[in-house]
């Protein structure tokens, strides 16, 4: 399996992605992503180079978006002068469940993070969603804490913020990474 940049024309095969795991986390009893994902957020962040796909030959296995744009009022000014990239949106196709995709895209995340001289590899995640939660800590990640307000609806309950974190550093993920190399973060990063 090989990792590759998301690019434009993929937006609609990354949105029907998105629609078949909010379909499968219905099915578990989750509301997490039961909301469409707006287009043009999604084409914004393909141009910004921070989506990524693990292609199975010709299918599509997972995404991932790694970004150094924390999203805003998550983390306080203090971890946001510490060097970190974030995690948002990793999916693995059903077709693809079960075989250690998603904690090798962690581990690729995480050496990506590091080669951009991140300290940290962060994330949140639903608040509801505690078999994710679980998740993400077997996956060598720490709790930090869970931030309730805020959210984008006129500053109402933010439903995903479970925050958690994990030292950026080298590893074996097994993935043909075909990407181009990471910017060096910028201090403040």
């Amino acid at each position: 399996m090989r990792i590759i940049p998301a690019h434009p024309k993929d937006v609609s095969k990354l949105l029907a992605f998105r629609e078949e795991a909010a379909a499968w986390l219905t099915r578990l009893g989750s509301d997490q992503w039961q909301r469409p994902y707006p287009a043009d957020r999604l084409l914004a962040t393909i141009v910004a180079g921070t989506v990524f796909m693990v292609m199975d030959d010709d299918a599509t296995a997972a995404t991932i978006t790694l970004t150094p744009d924390a999203e805003d009022g998550l983390w306080s000014e203090q971890e946001l002068q510490e060097p970190s990239m974030f995690i948002n949106k990793l999916t693995v196709a059903r077709s693809h469940a079960g075989q250690n995709i998603g904690g090798r895209l962690l581990d690729w995340a995480g050496e990506r993070a590091y080669r951009a001289h991140a300290k940290w590899l962060r994330l949140d995640a639903w608040t509801s969603n505690e078999g994710l939660q679980r998740y993400y800590l077997g996956q060598g990640f720490d709790y930090v804490r869970t931030v309730r307000e805020g959210g984008a609806v006129n500053g109402g309950p933010r439903v995903s913020g479970w925050l958690a974190q994990r030292l950026a550093g080298p590893a074996e993920h097994g993935f043909e990474d075909q990407t181009p190399g990471p910017e060096v973060l910028r201090v403040g990063h």
